[in-house]
């Protein structure tokens, strides 16, 4: 059973299937939604240029011999039934179960409620599209948050020709994620894309008048504007395991076969899991596509071979965001030394290595692609940055 009709769910569904599991599998999922790709969201989708039809992640060639239970939320889980209560009641069991419940966007507490955005599901962007249509063009559209999903989205509405805001708590978008120096580099991007970046925006509230919402700053001037949309993170989906025993802390605790408990795992972005880096192991949650992709390979192996060697994994994430495509491959702490070894700020198009102890924990890229993945190679085992340089894989 697969808790979860997310990408992670699906993705350990279609593995099982293509290793040779031809037992029964149940899919559960919250929305009423077969399984869909969301990336594309707030990229193509919001922007005109993909159909919300086309993020689908069942296909003709799917595997198709599979018991949906859509629309219907799971409250509950028995570790030792196996048995997992859905909203009204009943009770499913399995043999194995997989929470692939992923995470839900965070929701700011203010005055305008509901009338401020979250994009984070097919009926967010059905929804925020419906506001969108009701105003006239070149209208504000003020985004809370500067981070990956706040620039996809400032990005995307500033080409169907909205004003966009973005209001970011921190001195700068990113800082947080990818350190002081590489979101420095990074500042000048929304104002050559046309969209108004101001920092240090401390929101008390946003309170509606008439069709417009006002957004009361702490220490600074009021923004009005006609759609709001809150970009501030996300909350990982396990307030239904609260009382199943399983070890909790910032998602599902798993160790490094991704088991919670005997036949229980976790997958995706829900599982807190043991990953050896560059520099030693440590415990992460990943909220990276790619990850939630492995998992699914690791687990339906480990689950139908019972082997546990999962490889070497090399967390990949990107964000197309203000024209520019950003890239990022390893985990490094935002903390980590930095150094650009690759392009310059000028172009636009640049490389740079985290390290830590002389050991490289990163690699960030600027649209620059190509260089980006010649260098996966230096994260594969631990590469001190003396070495990276010298064999300089990106310039190949």
């Amino acid at each position: 059973m697969v808790v979860g009709a997310g990408l992670a769910g699906w993705r350990l569904v279609e593995a099982l299937r293509r290793d040779g599991y031809r037992g029964a599998v149940t899919v559960i999922g919250d929305e009423r939604h077969q399984p869909y790709d969301r990336p594309p969201l707030s990229k193509q989708v919001l922007a005109g240029v993909v159909a919300l039809d086309d993020t689908t992640l069942v296909h003709p060639g799917s595997p198709h011999d599979v018991t949906w239970r859509l629309g219907v939320a799971a409250t509950g889980l028995d570790v030792e039934r196996r048995e997992v209560q859905l909203a009204g009641g009943e009770r499913v069991a399995a043999t194995h179960i997989a929470i692939a419940t992923g995470t839900r966007a965070r929701r700011l507490a203010t005055t305008a409620g509901e009338r401020v955005h979250a994009l984070r599901t097919i009926d967010d962007v059905t929804s925020l599209n419906a506001d969108l249509a009701r105003v006239v063009p070149g209208a504000t559209v003020a985004i809370i948050g500067g981070g990956f999903i706040g620039a996809e989205v400032a990005t995307s509405l500033t080409k169907r020709g909205y004003r966009a805001i973005v209001l970011e708590v921190a001195a700068r978008p990113l800082l947080t994620v990818l350190g002081a120096e590489v979101s420095s580099w990074l500042e000048g991007l929304a104002m050559a894309a046309g969209v108004e970046l101001r920092s240090s925006q401390q929101i008390k509230d946003v309170v509606v008048e008439g069709d417009a919402l006002r957004l009361r700053i702490d220490g600074a001037e009021d923004v009005v504007a006609s759609v709001v949309i809150a970009g501030v993170g996300a909350i990982p989906n396990v307030d239904w395991l609260v009382d199943s025993g399983l070890r909790l802390d910032n998602g599902v605790v798993v160790d490094g076969a991704l088991q919670a408990a005997p036949g229980i795992a976790a997958i995706g972005d829900v599982a807190r899991f043991a990953w050896s880096g560059p520099v030693g192991s440590s415990v992460a949650r990943m909220e990276h596509w790619q990850v939630a992709n492995d998992h699914a390979a690791t687990l339906a192996r480990a689950w139908l071979t019972g082997e546990h060697d999962a490889g070497v994994l090399v967390p990949y994430f990107w964000s197309d965001q203000y024209g520019k495509k950003i890239q990022m491959l390893g985990h490094p702490d935002p903390t980590d030394d930095v150094t650009r070894v690759h392009g310059d700020l000028e172009t636009g198009r640049w490389l740079a290595l985290y390290h830590r102890g002389g050991v490289v924990t990163g690699i960030v890229a600027l649209s620059s692609p190509r260089a980006l993945m010649l260098a996966k190679a230096l994260l594969e085992r631990p590469t001190s940055v003396v070495e990276a340089i010298e064999r300089a894989p990106w310039a190949s």
